[in-house]
């Protein structure tokens, strides 16, 4: 009987605002993952003293493992006839939670003890992500997003660049050729034409080297736009480091450039001024997120695409309006300092 009351005192205790325990379950997705970094920092200020668990997939989880106060990561790991939830039911069952945050909309919640629920809906395509994750908890957007690395991730960046001079090095820009489906990705000629345009000498960035970001799987899309690039100035960072050395490297770049991808949010997250080429995509709800970040899109609304030929659907992106939004941003953060 003692052990039962001392065991009871305990769990009472977890809810108090020295123990409360939180357990946050992330998108499996690259970009939503990282726009949900906006309610987690809400959290982290909401509840100080409290101590965290996040559920990710293994794509996702090295993002989040510098976060403040976080316990622990269980990853996701798929299992035939969804045992993977059972398995993570099982490692979180007997922890009793002070509030379980579901991010992703998963059935977890349901069966997890907790003092309260939060859960992400099904989205709606006029309200981007960042504003339905900030209202679970009743607060408005935050301005920009939120990520964390530790100082091993900065050194490594700093390796990434080949220039440890952050401060006097030749400016970096960032270009991302893929998307999450051939329908969103502009021709690679076109993203070649605008990188050299906005690197020579009479550009914003002259003599700027180019970075290439791309998973390692999309090695063969990346491939064709680095064989467009002159040799002496691009720098290929396709599979080449983990996401948290990734983003801080982008972190010190001077301009992202990108299609619609989890890359061009990690870029937005990670701080660099950043300009998303959406096409005919509707930008209200994938849009990159912050107060440096831009878009430009084809005349066409998604509505005005034929299906038929949607793989054609940024064609009617032209180079011109890309190289005029990227100076134009270049411009109203030329003066602020890289962190």
């Amino acid at each position: 009987m003692g052990n039962r009351r001392q065991l009871g005192k305990r769990d009472r205790a977890c809810h108090t605002a020295r123990y409360m325990r939180i357990l946050v379950v992330l998108p499996t997705q690259l970009g939503d993952a990282v726009l949900a970094g906006g309610c987690l920092a809400q959290l982290l200020d909401r509840y100080p003293a409290a101590r965290f668990t996040l559920v990710a997939s293994r794509a996702v989880a090295p993002l989040y493992g510098a976060m403040p106060r976080l316990e622990r990561i269980h990853l996701l790991e798929p299992q035939a006839k969804g045992r993977d939830w059972l398995t993570l039911w099982l490692r979180t069952v007997k922890t009793p939670w002070s509030l379980v945050a579901d991010l992703r909309g998963a059935i977890l919640r349901y069966f997890l003890p907790t003092r309260r629920r939060l859960a992400a809906g099904r989205g709606s395509p006029d309200r981007h992500l960042v504003t339905e994750l900030a209202a679970l908890l009743g607060a408005p957007p935050p301005e920009r997003l939120r990520l964390w690395f530790a100082e091993a991730h900065h050194r490594a960046a700093l390796r990434l660049l080949s220039d440890a001079d952050t401060s006097g090095g030749s400016p970096v820009l960032a270009v991302g050729p893929t998307a999450e489906g051939a329908k969103a990705t502009w021709p690679v000629e076109r993203f070649a034409e605008a990188a050299l345009t906005l690197t020579a000498p009479d550009g914003p960035l002259p003599g700027a080297r180019i970075a290439v970001v791309a998973a390692k799987h999309e090695r063969v899309l990346a491939n064709p736009l680095l064989a467009r690039l002159p040799r002496a100035r691009r720098l290929d960072w396709v599979g080449r480091a983990p996401l948290p050395v990734l983003a801080a490297a982008l972190q010190r770049c001077d301009l992202y450039l990108g299609n619609a991808s989890g890359f061009l949010h990690l870029a937005a997250a990670a701080g660099c001024p950043t300009l998303g080429l959406l096409g005919p995509s509707d930008e209200l709800r994938i849009a990159p997120w912050g107060p440096q970040t831009a878009v430009v899109r084809t005349p066409e609304s998604r509505a005005g695409i034929d299906p038929a030929g949607a793989e054609e659907a940024m064609d009617g992106l032209e180079v011109g309006p890309v190289v005029e939004a990227g100076t134009d941003l270049l411009q109203r953060f030329q003066n602020v300092r890289k962190l």
